[in-house]
């Protein structure tokens, strides 16, 4: 049985407000989507212990979560 936290994903990091050229140049690897006082982070991560890298990162520089959806092969996730 394989554990899915060590597979690689892809996810959405949905972050209250924007991103300054500044910090979004610090996440280029990342697609960043804006709108509606949300931005949106998204990308394919090695594994959990990545993703939760990521997450920290934006705790440490104070960035206000607000959700984090898988995104699945030949769907949208879009949060409502």
């Amino acid at each position: 049985m394989q554990n899915d936290c060590t597979q690689p994903g892809r996810f959405r990091v949905v972050i209250r407000g924007r991103l300054g050229s500044r910090l979004a140049d610090a996440f280029e690897h990342l697609e960043l989507e804006t709108s509606d006082g949300e931005s949106s982070l998204t990308g394919t991560f090695a594994d959990h212990a990545q993703l939760h890298g990521l997450l920290d990162h934006l705790r440490d520089l104070g960035i206000q979560l607000v959700s984090v959806n898988p995104v699945l092969d030949g769907a949208t996730t879009r949060r409502n």
